[in-house]
């Protein structure tokens, strides 16, 4: 008996150290994403100052829009659906051979669309496009059993972003022209939906729940009304963006879009969340959807040029911050862990805030030093997911401390 439990401690030590990457949904790919973003801003730079020659049928510019929209967030967007059907269905988490298929699959097509490794345009299309065909493949079953209807929608929206990248991989293999544009306002449209979706759900019930926690009333009332029209107002957005794009008539529905966005932001009490970072990255990463959509309005509409880099606005600062900071809280309280950001990854959120000003801002305010402040920008972006990397890999490669799975 003495021998046995003297061989537990071992046992246990052993299982919280063994590798858990593929123990859940979020864990490789919340690890894969921040990874290839600082990746991708690496050889970004690398093109911007000359370091790298462009090569292949896609140009450093429409590889960098591509693998941002299309490579990081479909890592990000995976690892999320991944770890919250099994929640919206009560069924069990993915584990083991379709997440390391998955993952290999979503590596091959990065590679396959690395201008450096030119791979045949029919190679690239069919490696990259088959990724969120076969996570719906992998998710689906569990929502049609589930019979809720209500998260259907995630389906449609993969569908409309394999579309999206189909649009690029025909203009790089030369069988449309500036097909790529459409593509890319069809997946930041979509990706604003995405969040706008996410958002909805999830900012609210968490400021409440943080306010209870402090001992405040739960001051965050529900209006659906409210709800559906903001997110009525991106599907104009989309629809708008599709039949006429960048013209004021775009302007206006961004306009309309942002004013009912703020709105809908202000009832969820973000000024009271300013003692716990994890949560009002949350209120930040959304208040940068009523900003891009306002710059957005006032470069189409007046064609003002302090506004022109709205586009940034919404991917750096809206999506590429609501990642951050949904990827920061799933996997600790996943992992059994308390919901406290490490001070690493506060100052990863502080960075990709200033990244975003600069790169929003910067470059229309002194434009001599456009190269220079697109650089800074680039760097701090690196550091931020950087940081998230080196802080997030063991939690997301070990076994929760609590020895539960997952």
């Amino acid at each position: 008996m003495a021998k046995a439990a003297d061989k537990a401690p071992a046992t246990g030590h052993r299982a919280r150290f063994r590798l858990a990457l593929f123990d859940y949904g979020f864990r490789p790919f919340f690890l894969l994403a921040p990874l290839y973003a600082a990746l991708v801003l690496v050889l970004w730079l690398a093109f911007l100052h000359g370091a790298l020659p462009e090569n292949g049928a896609w140009p450093a510019l429409r590889w960098h829009a591509h693998e941002l929209l299309f490579g990081f967030t479909s890592a990000a967007i995976a690892g999320f659906l991944l770890t919250a059907v099994p929640n919206w269905t009560g069924r069990r988490g993915y584990r083991g051979a379709p997440l390391v298929l998955l993952a290999a699959l979503w590596v091959a097509g990065r590679l396959a669309v690395n201008p450096a490794l030119a791979a045949p345009a029919w190679l690239a299309a069919l490696l990259d496009l088959a990724f969120f065909p076969a996570l719906i493949a992998v998710i689906l079953p569990s929502l049609v059993q589930s019979k809720n209807r209500r998260n259907f929608v995630f389906i449609g929206v993969l569908m409309v972003f394999t579309g999206a990248s189909l649009l690029h991989h025909l203009d790089a293999a030369g069988l449309a022209r500036e097909t790529w544009a459409i593509g890319t306002r069809l997946c930041l449209d979509m990706l604003l939906m995405m969040v706008a979706v996410v958002g909805g759900r999830i900012i609210p019930s968490f400021t409440a729940n943080a306010l209870k926690r402090q001992g405040g009333a739960a001051a965050v009332a529900a209006w659906p009304a409210l709800d559906r029209l903001a997110l009525a107002s991106l599907a104009a957005v989309v629809a708008v963006d599709l039949v006429l794009p960048d013209t004021p008539w775009a302007g206006a529905a961004a306009l309309a879009a942002a004013l009912l966005h703020a709105l809908r932001l202000a009832r969820w009490q973000g000024l009271k969340t300013g003692r716990e970072p994890i949560l009002w990255i949350l209120h930040l990463a959304y208040a940068w959807i009523p900003i891009g959509l306002a710059l957005k309005a006032a470069w189409l509409i007046a064609g003002s040029s302090w506004a022109v880099n709205w586009m940034h606005a919404l991917t750096l600062g809206g999506i590429a911050t609501m990642i951050l900071a949904v990827m920061s809280r799933v996997a600790l309280g996943h992992t059994g862990r308390a919901l406290v950001a490490p001070r690493p990854i506060v100052g990863a959120y502080v960075a990709l805030q200033a990244a975003a000003m600069l790169r929003v801002f910067g470059p229309a305010v002194l434009p001599g030093l456009a190269l220079e402040l697109i650089s800074a920008a680039g760097i701090l972006w690196i550091l931020a997911f950087g940081a998230f990397a080196a802080v997030y890999a063991p939690i997301l490669t070990r076994a929760r401390p609590d020895g539960r799975p997952g």
